[in-house]
């Protein structure tokens, strides 16, 4: 059912879907459904300032649903937000979002059509190339959007394309003003069953492996962006604040914060909605103690520390100090996503770019469990410098840190990073779908190494997977951890086998 006004609308937000052909099996039952997160952002900074508009959710609603919504409430404007669970996933959700514009355009020629997002910033122009797209907006779009909405000409609206041209930048919501033109979350806009966002799930993990447990969920920021400027990565390319073809996402380091008081109040509010598991979807939550500190000591003065189940992302060596581990867990972060990208230092520090000490992995992972903190493991197989013997490497120490999550991509060209610029100017084959750029799909096409295939690392990788998962020590952690249903949970998800074109199947 939807909450939301039945007058015509100024705007319909539409979060695309991220299901089958990104997840492949995995999305029947194993892969999240998160709530959409800029949509929520970008509803409410229009609401506020006394729009009407609405959200719809095809990862929750069916097409035809949506469609009979359009008919029923005439929006003025749709806006699809091409943002997916992790802001790399705006391009491989781009097939489905276009797909989704295809039918609106075919029923209701005349509402006009914006795309935001991660990979229209990343490729304004080519974005504009597509026959349902009217307007792009070309970095968060907050402001480019409200002047929209309030009739201005496309002409006088910065931060916009239209046709084949983009006008002048629009500039980002500046720090003094993120409680006021960022002011929260649309929560009560999103579908639901019975009560708020128990239709959407978290990750499986999350829930200790448990499936019973992944609803109702939530993720929210306390900060956006990021200040370093890793190769690979593509985050930043929403701090956009130029009109090249090619936006090239270490060009726009940068990070922007929410007060702490307001985050408080916004878990608050997810609590007394019944929410308790919760993503804290920053870049890197504990690099700013200014922010970080208050905002756990107000969860503590509140009495939610023990009551929540969140995690926060970080980098390996922003994570130095039992004193803040006793108070982040103590606030109810039992997780902290770590990027250790590789077990070779040679490998890791060509490529994460920006203040990254070399660190000893092990002595970071052993102070967080021993804190009560479990780790989410990322690395990353085939990046430019790895052989067969580096991978290996970065395998091996995976086994000895022996966490409670494992989580390894191969290395991707993502728009907007600036591996993928590198692809173009080297001529280096890219996926031909936005499919291929999904970690999980059949058509993924991973960057190769000086020294491998592209089919060479996905085959290691996705070999990883399933030895990691399969690997005693592990799953006798989880058994202790979580019970001997979530171990068997873990042995029947690794009976599911990922196919890959590259690999011939």
């Amino acid at each position: 059912m939807w909450r939301d006004n039945l007058s015509t609308l100024d705007c319909l937000f539409i979060a695309p879907p991220t299901g089958g052909k990104i997840y492949q099996e995995l999305s029947n039952k194993y892969s999240p459904i998160e709530t959409p997160t800029w949509a929520l952002l970008l509803a409410e900074s229009c609401r506020s300032v006394e729009y009407n508009v609405g959200i719809s959710d095809l990862n929750i609603e069916k097409t035809d649903s949506i469609v009979n919504r359009i008919k029923l409430e005439n929006p003025k404007y749709i806006c699809i937000v091409v943002y997916g669970p992790n802001p790399n996933s705006g391009t491989m959700m781009m097939g489905g979002a276009l797909e989704f514009a295809d039918i609106v355009k075919k029923n209701f020629p005349n509402i006009t059509i914006i795309f935001v997002g991660s990979h229209v910033s990343a490729l304004p122009y080519e974005v504009l190339k597509e026959k349902s797209v009217d307007i792009v907006l070309t970095n968060e779009g907050v402001y480019a959007l409200r002047n929209i909405l309030g009739g201005k000409s496309l002409q006088e609206i910065k931060g916009i394309g239209y046709d084949d041209m983009l006008n002048p930048p629009e500039k980002l919501v500046p720090q003094s003003r993120m409680d006021l033109d960022l002011p929260g979350y649309s929560w009560d806009l999103l579908p639901y069953k019975h009560k708020p966002l128990d239709l959407y799930k978290c990750h499986f993990w999350h829930s200790g492996y448990n499936h019973e447990k992944r609803s109702p969920f939530a993720a929210i920021y306390t900060s956006l962006g990021c200040q370093f400027r890793c190769s690979f990565c593509m985050v930043n390319i929403l701090n956009k604040n130029d009109n090249a073809d090619i936006g090239i996402a270490s060009n726009y380091a940068g990070m922007r914060f929410w007060s702490p008081d307001f985050i408080v109040h916004e878990i608050e509010k997810l609590y007394k909605m019944g929410v308790i598991r919760i993503r804290l979807a920053d870049e890197m939550f504990l690099l700013n103690r200014k922010y970080y500190v208050p905002f756990c000591e107000n969860i503590i003065k509140r009495g939610l520390g023990n009551k929540l189940y969140m995690w926060a992302y970080s980098r390996i060596d922003t994570v130095n100090d039992v004193k803040q581990l006793k108070l982040i867990r103590k606030a109810g972060i039992r997780w902290l996503c770590l990027g250790i990208e590789s077990g070779d230092m040679r490998v890791r520090l060509e490529v994460t770019k920006g203040k990254f000490e070399d660190v000893d992995i092990k002595s970071v992972i052993d102070i967080c469990h021993e804190n009560d903190i479990e780790i989410i493991a990322n690395y990353m197989f085939g990046l430019p410098n790895d052989t067969y013997e580096s991978m290996t490497k970065t395998f091996t120490l995976s086994l000895e840190l022996c966490t409670i999550v494992w989580n390894a991509y191969a290395t991707m060209a993502l728009p907007g990073s600036e591996l993928y610029k590198e692809a173009l100017d080297k001529d280096i084959p890219l996926p031909d779908s936005y499919e291929g750029y999904s970690f999980h799909s059949y058509e993924t096409l991973p960057l190769p190494t000086s020294q491998l295939t592209s089919a060479e690392v996905l085959e290691f990788r996705d070999w990883a997977w399933s030895a990691y998962h399969s690997y005693p020590p592990f799953l006798r952690k989880v058994e202790e951890k979580y019970g001997i249903k979530q171990r068997k949970n873990i042995e029947t998800m690794t009976d599911i086998i990922l196919k890959r074109k590259l690999l011939g199947d």
